[in-house]
């Protein structure tokens, strides 16, 4: 059986938009540079609040990709 190898990065995804913005913006900056990238995981929220509404909104992420043989 062929055992496959994962390594986890932390990235953190941005956007004025929405949270789902911000993953996808950090998921497709990393698979620029990492390839084989299978996962991911939500560990943190964060925003910016200018006056009573929501500026920016920051997702940081774990990501799972395979270690290449």
């Amino acid at each position: 059986m062929h055992e496959m190898i994962y390594k986890k990065l932390e990235v953190v995804g941005t956007s004025p938009n929405s949270i789902d913005e911000a993953i996808r913006n950090a998921i497709h900056r990393a698979s620029v540079s990492v390839r084989e990238l299978r996962w991911f995981e939500v560990s943190e929220l964060r925003g910016d609040i200018n006056g009573s509404e929501v500026a920016h909104f920051q997702v940081t992420l774990k990501l799972g990709f395979r270690v290449e043989e």
